[in-house]
């Protein structure tokens, strides 16, 4: 009974913790347990204060191994998928695990060999992590959560890596985007306020009209298309929102 009491204690606390998560982690060092010296080189520092950034904790595990911890969607603590964020003060050949330990998916294209995204500084361009540097599963030290634990080898001092669910596609970009449609002046486009978000962003509606390329072949024989998709506007970016870029490029 006392064993279960303790459990129970501990449960509650990683619970409490996870939901005082209200803001991103910014500029932190990490450091080992109980370590008291200057700071150095492989005394990695995280930070996610940047827009469609998400990390709110991180624990040390050892010097290698680091449990991070993702903060909830907006207005909804039980949805926690989006995580992006950056690591520096790296050593050269420096080792890690990293594990993202409170998912709230239990089905995920992580258990079908997807993988994480990284670029750095001298490499800009994203590419995804080895697949079999990637492992989710439930893990019993953080209430049966699924966790998806990666191992990453920095090979650049110097160098700021950036590490992501997916790709990531700002409300910045997107406005940018719907901004250069608008100064061509396109006739078939019209665009359009639909509303605001819970943070007062403006949410657009574009409609693309009377454009003369079929857009379905299986409607073909309607007298009007109409083809509705969402790019999400969210502080926590999609996987869709690139291919749905592309779908605005197309037209």
């Amino acid at each position: 009974l006392f064993n279960h009491l303790l459990q129970h204690l501990s449960t509650s606390s990683e619970a409490g913790r996870e939901e005082a998560l209200v803001g991103n982690v910014n500029k932190l060092m990490v450091t080992p347990t109980g370590y008291t010296g200057v700071s150095r080189k492989s005394h990695l520092v995280f930070d996610a204060c940047f827009e469609s950034g998400n990390l709110g904790r991180v624990d040390c595990i050892s010097e290698f191994e680091f449990d991070l911890f993702i903060r909830p969607d907006t207005c909804n603590p039980r949805f926690r998928v989006w995580f992006n964020f950056t690591v520096e003060n790296v050593q050269e050949t420096q080792r890690v695990i990293f594990n993202i330990v409170n998912f709230s998916k239990t089905k995920s294209l992580y258990r079908d060999g997807m993988s994480p995204v990284v670029k750095s500084t001298s490499r800009p361009k994203w590419q995804r992590l080895p697949a079999k540097n990637v492992y989710y599963y439930r893990c019993p030290d953080h209430r049966r959560n699924y966790v998806m634990s990666f191992a990453f080898c920095f090979d650049r001092e110097d160098d700021v890596y950036q590490f992501a669910y997916c790709y990531p596609y700002t409300y910045t970009r997107l406005q940018h985007y719907l901004d250069s449609l608008e100064r061509r002046n396109l006739d078939y486009l019209q665009r359009e306020q639909l509303g605001l978000s819970v943070v007062s962003e403006c949410v657009c509606v574009c409609a693309c009209m009377h454009i003369r390329v079929c857009l379905c072949r299986c409607v073909s024989s309607l007298p009007h298309h109409t083809v509705f998709n969402r790019i999400p506007e969210s502080p926590q970016p999609r996987s869709s929102s690139p291919l749905l870029h592309l779908f605005m490029l197309s037209v």
